[in-house]
């Protein structure tokens, strides 16, 4: 076979194999979420949800949906390479926006069914590591996209969560870990399960009222604080938050602030 035929062979086999992947999934997909946490609806009401993702061609999409809204809501996506879908529950009346709690997520096409994308918490870090990838490779290489996310190995990298390979509090609560950091190594050199560690932290004695705190990730463990006790928060890098039924608690640093919250009707 000579070499212009081989490589028409392949080219064919290609189209055939972007052909196939077009006609099993449609174009637009349904979002399914997982459960809010009880705490947070119980302490804040019903999330609003801004969600980002890449559309067929390539762009960044975002989207605000009201409280009940999300559901059975659909998106397109492109179909021939791995993308995110990121859901971030807000709530702006109370002066909660998007990104402050962690959110839920997927990639495609892993987490479909059908004509549906399956969102849940763990896959809600995997696609924020996504979005950290893309912005550490465009960094790197001064603008000029070489490498790109959906070429990363998703399935070995998801695997790791399932063995012990990582450390035991990551795989309980992977948002411990500080994925900007993690993706920018990447990014510069190659991924290394190594990198995948917790982050610092500072214990930080602040004092608010007794109670249970609730931090922004639905895996972290709550709070208890009783009467008279100290009240010990563990700090990370950027913002940090916890509620309660008393209030809202913000730490960045070496400040913060507190918030009693509205009773609600």
């Amino acid at each position: 076979m000579c070499l212009l035929t081989a490589l028409a062979v392949l080219a064919l086999a290609f189209q055939t194999a972007l052909t196939a992947c077009e006609d099993r999934f449609p174009s637009e997909f349904i979002l399914e979420l997982p459960e809010t946490p009880d705490a947070w609806i119980a302490i804040l009401g019903e999330p609003h949800w801004h969600v980002e993702w890449i559309d067929p061609d390539g762009k960044k999409q975002m989207k605000n949906f009201p409280p009940g809204k999300l559901k059975n809501a659909g998106i397109e996506l492109p179909l021939t390479w791995a993308s995110p879908v990121t859901a971030y529950p807000n709530w702006s009346s109370k002066n909660m926006p998007a990104k402050l709690f962690k959110p839920c997520g997927a990639i495609f096409p892993f987490d479909v069914s059908g004509n549906r994308l399956r969102l849940s918490w763990k896959a809600g870090a995997d696609s924020n590591f996504y979005w950290e990838l893309a912005l550490a490779y465009k960094k790197n290489s001064g603008g000029t996209v070489e490498k790109t996310p959906n070429n990363f190995d998703w399935v070995r990298y998801r695997g790791l969560f399932n063995t012990g390979a990582l450390n035991e509090a990551v795989r309980k609560d992977p948002w411990i870990v500080n994925w900007r950091t993690v993706a920018e190594k990447t990014a510069e050199s190659n991924f290394d399960r190594r990198r995948i560690v917790p982050e610092t932290i500072i214990q930080k004695t602040i004092p608010v009222p007794a109670g249970t705190w609730y931090g922004t990730s639905p895996f972290t463990e709550p709070l208890i604080f009783e009467d008279g006790e100290p009240s010990i928060f563990p700090v990370r890098s950027g913002v940090n938050v916890w509620i309660s039924n008393e209030g809202i608690l913000k730490v960045n640093g070496d400040s913060w602030i507190f918030t009693e919250l509205e009773v609600r009707k």
